[in-house]
């Protein structure tokens, strides 16, 4: 096989699972994780910054996401932004922190979950089997251009 395609097969493929991983990563079920915020940006100082490079996240408790802004002035941009992000969480801000506190999983929020993840994997699968067609037909042109052998094709 010709290495440059395969190396750019490759390296779509290991796109294609990292994405999906993290994608199933920031679902949210039922206990805290830093991952669930990865994404939210906050309009701070003009710009609009990812939260984690204006605060400190950690998990206390396993039902209990803490975010401690380094300015204390953002408190309320924080807390703007985490209810807008559709995680369904209410943040409840003190004076110098943020809290989130995770409920419980629903059953319905379960089934969801579920939908979603057999969505995102029927996606991932579709995705390989698009990138592995792909592979082998640029493989057969470069067969028909007479660049590798139909040995080395098969």
């Amino acid at each position: 096989m010709d290495k440059k395609t395969y190396q750019e097969i490759e390296k779509n493929m290991e796109k294609i699972l990292e994405v999906s991983s993290k994608t199933i990563g920031n679902l949210r079920a039922g206990k805290a994780s830093i991952s669930l915020v990865d994404g939210i940006k906050v309009d701070s100082y003009g710009a609009q910054l990812p939260l984690k490079q204006v605060a400190t996240l950690s998990v206390p408790s396993p039902q209990l996401l803490l975010i401690v802004p380094w300015d204390k002035t953002l408190i309320e941009k924080i807390k703007t932004a985490l209810s807008a992000s559709g995680l369904g969480i209410n943040p409840i801000a003190d004076k110098n922190q943020i809290k989130m506190p995770i409920p419980p999983l629903s059953e319905e929020r379960r089934r969801e979950i579920i939908k979603i993840v057999k969505k995102l994997g029927e996606e991932a699968k579709i995705a390989f089997r698009t990138e592995r067609h792909r592979g082998n037909n640029s493989l057969k042109d470069l067969e028909k251009e007479k660049k590798i052998s139909e040995d080395a094709l098969h």
